[in-house]
């Protein structure tokens, strides 16, 4: 008898999904409990222990989640909460797109589905090799940081024996700028707008200072962020000028047709400007018919569909502006799920190589 040449199959490998995260209803408890956990991470808000649990519960949960569940409940689906609804059905076309092979699945950083609980499923599928996904293009350290470092702190508390690689930042690769295109494509055709605006979840000033290996070049000057250097490479501002260049770029905008803003500020230290609001309002309509893009967030959530969606175009209609559209994020769209995809099992195959 001829020895068997059978192959062992290859082991599934995880992908674990990592957004934000989402309260588990619009009650307010429940929108109480997520932010206690959110802004509870150093990382979100890094000030010195004392002072932070204080703000933290002596003036931001004593107010914030009421106004916060309020907003939820503007947006809330029938499913539930957007941005979990939306990330499940990228998770099924995933899962579709990939196979058996991979086993996808959703680990929020705050709230749930936990990190926890992703890496426990994966045990139970009997994954020894994890792909983690950090859904946020652009990199900082109150996101993909956060998300990797409590990644790897589970990993080594209750899941040694798994090995874990993590999708890069994704902000200026060719294919996911013509991700965000398509998705949006639906909103431009609709609108045709005369000008376009990419507005950016903010982050405090210190944050970006903090990551300036030079000390002395990040928002030292209104141009810091005109080009991409090695200099400013990690600055999340930077990255997202790269990003809104690039996208301005394919979408065949001159200098004065596109504007960049930031939102979804957090208390009264200073945050990256310009502020997605005030860029709106301050001298009169920004155009006649403006579109919106977000592309700091690939999934739809409160910031996009409350803040943008409702709140910007009334602003944005009251200084005059005719009309007003903000584009999709990707959510599960065929081509983020396509490209994704392809991502995904690029990075399974170094990590079979290496």
């Amino acid at each position: 008898m001829s020895p068997s040449t059978d192959v062992a199959p290859p082991s599934t490998v995880g992908v674990l999904l990592s957004n934000i995260g989402t309260p588990n209803s619009t009650d307010t408890s429940d929108v109480r409990r997520y932010l206690a956990e959110f802004l509870s991470d150093p990382r979100v808000i890094d000030i010195h222990p004392v002072a932070r649990w204080l703000l933290l519960h002596g003036i931001i949960l004593r107010t914030r989640p009421k106004k916060s569940a309020a907003k939820y409940a503007e947006i809330w689906m029938e499913e539930g909460s957007p941005l979990l609804v939306y990330t499940q059905a990228l998770r099924d076309g995933l899962q579709e797109q990939l196979g058996p092979r991979f086993h996808v699945t959703i680990g929020m950083r705050y709230g749930d589905p936990s990190i926890l609980s992703a890496l426990n499923e994966f045990k139970e599928a009997g994954c020894s090799q994890v792909i983690i996904v950090p859904m946020y293009p652009q990199q900082t350290s109150s996101s993909t940081g956060s998300c990797i470092a409590r990644c790897e702190e589970l990993l080594a508390q209750h899941h040694p024996q798994m090995t874990a690689q993590y999708i890069e930042p994704f902000y200026h690769r060719a294919d996911y700028i013509q991700v965000i295109l398509d998705a949006a494509q639906p909103a431009f055709d609709e609108l045709e707008p005369d000008h376009v605006l990419f507005s950016y979840h903010s982050i405090p000033e210190r944050h970006i200072r903090k990551e300036d290996p030079t000390g002395s070049h990040c928002l030292s000057s209104p141009n810091c962020c005109d080009e991409l250097t090695d200099t400013n490479r990690q600055c999340y501002r930077a990255q997202c000028y790269e990003t809104s260049r690039l996208l301005a770029k394919e979408m065949g905008l001159q200098s004065e047709e596109w504007s960049i803003g930031f939102q979804s500020r957090l208390g009264r230290t200073p945050w990256i400007q310009p502020v997605t609001t005030e860029v709106v309002e301050k001298d009169g309509p920004l155009g006649q018919r403006l579109l919106v893009l977000v592309p700091s967030f690939t999934t739809d959530c409160l910031e996009t569909l409350e803040e943008v969606r409702m709140d910007l175009k009334e602003r944005f209609l009251e200084t005059g502006g005719e009309a007003f559209q903000t584009a999709s994020c990707p959510n599960a769209h065929p081509s983020w799920v396509q490209t994704l995809s392809r991502w995904i099992e690029e990075e399974a195959s170094n990590m079979s190589s290496g």
